[in-house]
C-alpha cells in the first residue's frame, strides 16, 4: 500500500507558476496539469518522491493531480483564498495565467532543473497531443467517465522499478509522511 505525503500547495503552486513563466505566463490548464503530472512522475522515478506530493487519478483525459485539479476548479473552503488563487488565475476560455510571479522557496535546484527538462521535452505539445501521450502511460486506466486512483506503486512499477525498489521507496515515503505528520503545521 502506498504511503502518501501531505499535499504541499506552496510547492505545487511554485511548480505551476514556474511552468507558466516558461510558457510566457499563460497556458491551457489541461496542459499545465499534464506537465505537472509528468514532472511528478519523473521525480518519483528518479528520486523516489514527487515534487507536488499530490495524489493522482486517471480521468478521461489522462492522469490528473487531484488537489491541483480542485485548485484550478477553485474548490477551496468558503471565505478562504488559496495561495494558488493568489498566484494563478481562475480558468478563462480553458486557459490560466500568472496573476503574480513568485520566487521558488520550496523547490530545490534539482526540481527546477527537472521542470525545465519536462518543459523542453513536452512544452511544445498542444494539450491534445499531451492527452494522447499520457493515455499511453502504463499507469493510466480508462475510467470510462469516472476517476480511478493512481498510486505511487502504479507509477513506480510502470517506470520499471523492481518490487524491492518499490518497497524501499514506499518505506521511505511512509517515514517521510510520518515525520511530516509529527511536525507542527506551517503551511
Amino acid at each position: 500500500m502506498s504511503a502518501y505525503l501531505p499535499f504541499n500547495e506552496r510547492k505545487a503552486t511554485e511548480a505551476a507558476a514556474y511552468l507558466l513563466k516558461l510558457r510566457g505566463g499563460r497556458m491551457s490548464y489541461m496542459k499545465l496539469i499534464k506537465l505537472l503530472y509528468l514532472a511528478d512522475r519523473e521525480a518519483l522515478l528518479r528520486w523516489g518522491r514527487p515534487i507536488s506530493t499530490d495524489r493522482y487519478v486517471s480521468m478521461d483525459r489522462g492522469p490528473v493531480l487531484s488537489h491541483v485539479f480542485n485548485l484550478v476548479a477553485d474548490e477551496t473552503a468558503p471565505n478562504t483564498q488559496s495561495l494558488w488563487a493568489q498566484v494563478i488565475s481562475a480558468p478563462e476560455h480553458y486557459q490560466v495565467h500568472l496573476n503574480i510571479e513568485i520566487e521558488p522557496q520550496e523547490l530545490s535546484d534539482a526540481e527546477i532543473e527537472l521542470l525545465d527538462e519536462i518543459f523542453v521535452q513536452y512544452g511544445n505539445m498542444n494539450r491534445w497531443r499531451l492527452v494522447d501521450f499520457v493515455h499511453r502511460l502504463p499507469e493510466w486506466t480508462d475510467p470510462e467517465g469516472s476517476a480511478i486512483p493512481i498510486s505511487y506503486r502504479d507509477i513506480l512499477r510502470a517506470g520499471g522499478k523492481t518490487e524491492a525498489e518499490v518497497a524501499a521507496i514506499e518505506a521511505e515515503l511512509a517515514e517521510l509522511a510520518a515525520a511530516d505528520f509529527l511536525q507542527p503545521a506551517s503551511r
